[in-house]
């Protein structure tokens, strides 16, 4: 199950790891948050809060566009968060970094702009069976208005894909692989190293969604030889609003713009518009400016902490919690992949997941109850929702305790 080997982690202070969140340190329904929701959105460090918070009291100003001394410094933070997102994926080059709202416009930006470009009627692209919504709807409107046709590689009940259906589907009319390099349902971490380069060398280009593994895992897009990577900010201990597409850079070059407006052009007359080079020609309008700086902030935080330890101390998290469901009655584990991220998707027999999401939250933990953006998931494990356990860097085995208690809290309400 583990991401990382131990031997090459340091144990986290955890007492001073959960200091740094203030927003852990309160009651709900007069219990300590226990909260285990990471999967959906993560809590934000001190760091990333006083970050946002000195770009508006200090150097609030668009940037880009004035030569005035606040403009000029928010200018310099914001293309430095820039820089900070190239070093942490070691990309080649700041130009291959956009900076959009998050993972979703990252991949509607590919789907649109590379998608309806390059891929034409009769073409394949290629997904997976636990792919999140946001990286099969924007495939699916890009096949309605292309002709191209979805494929869609099976997963077994461990939550796995089926061994040998990646290489099946993959042919000659696949044009594009698109797949999550983590499954936010289940935890699977996806062999997509492999994966890249059987899609190359059919022909194929590939887009991971990040969104899950950022947080989990050291990318490196280099190492990956991905063609585009796609991650959210705020579920890096980041805020919400900003996220990121990297590209190659030749990609990016001969990709049409997907959104006009200021910022993304070099010349505008009313005869013919020309379009500024990568990554300005994707970022149309005011960005986020204070997301990016806290962004880069959280990447900071990150990498002083150290991926590795961070996943040993989450993959310790959930071999606890792991061995602790297979011990409760009636608890079945949604996702047992043999290589998990800190997810534990489950159902207690004779509870409905959003019965135990309420019951919970009167005690003072914090999961996530519903089909996780996932349904297609849900519908290959014959269930309408699980509840999901998601934990972090600042989770301890208290919150895990935390968490059974309530399911024993649940148990007996529904006895």
């Amino acid at each position: 199950m583990s991401a990382v080997s131990p031997m090459a982690a340091m144990p986290l202070d955890i007492d001073r790891v959960r200091g740094d969140f203030p927003a852990l340190h309160q009651q709900v329904h007069g219990n300590p948050l226990a909260y285990l929701d990471n999967a959906a959105t993560t809590q934000k460090p001190r760091r990333v809060i006083e970050a946002i918070s000195h770009y508006y009291e200090h150097d609030n100003a668009n940037v880009h566009r004035g030569v005035h001394a606040l403009s000029i410094r928010a200018t310099a933070a914001f293309e430095s968060a820039r820089e900070r997102v190239r070093a942490h994926l070691n990309a080649s080059s700041e130009r291959e970094i956009v900076f959009v709202r998050g993972a979703t416009e990252a991949i509607n930006l590919v789907a649109q702009s590379y998608g309806r470009a390059c891929i034409g009627a009769d073409d394949e692209i290629l997904i997976t069976e636990m792919e999140h919504h946001s990286n099969i709807v924007p495939w699916q409107m890009l096949c309605e208005q292309t002709g191209a046709q979805l494929r869609v590689v099976p997963i077994n009940d461990a939550g796995e894909l089926v061994p040998g259906a990646f290489e099946d589907l993959l042919g000659e009319r696949t044009r594009l692989v698109a797949i999550s390099h983590c499954s936010n349902a289940l935890g699977t971490i996806n062999p997509v190293r492999e994966m890249i380069t059987r899609a190359h060398a059919a022909g194929a280009k590939v887009l991971l969604d990040g969104a899950q593994a950022a947080a989990h895992l050291a990318v490196d897009v280099q190492a990956l030889d991905c063609d585009f990577y796609a991650l959210s900010g705020h579920k890096l201990y980041g805020p919400t609003g900003i996220g990121v597409l990297w590209a190659r850079g030749e990609l990016l070059d001969a990709m049409p713009p997907w959104q006009g407006g200021g910022e993304m052009i070099r010349q505008v007359s009313f005869e013919k518009s020309v379009y500024a080079p990568p990554p300005a020609r994707f970022e149309a309008g005011t960005p986020n400016i204070a997301g990016a700086i806290g962004l880069a902030a959280a990447l900071d935080y990150l990498d002083a902490l150290g991926l590795a330890n961070i996943a040993a101390h989450e993959q310790g998290l959930l071999a606890y919690a792991t061995d602790r469901a297979a011990a409760t009655p009636g608890m079945r584990i949604i996702g047992t992949a043999a290589h998990k991220a800190s997810i534990l998707s489950f159902e207690l027999e004779g509870i409905h997941p959003h019965d135990l999401g309420t019951i919970f939250d009167s005690e003072g933990v914090a999961i996530r109850a519903g089909h996780h953006c996932a349904m297609p998931v849900m519908k290959h494990f014959c269930v309408p929702a699980t509840a999901r356990a998601s934990f972090g860097l600042y989770n301890t085995r208290d919150d895990v305790d935390a968490l059974f208690r309530a399911v024993d809290r649940a148990r007996d309400l529904f006895a």
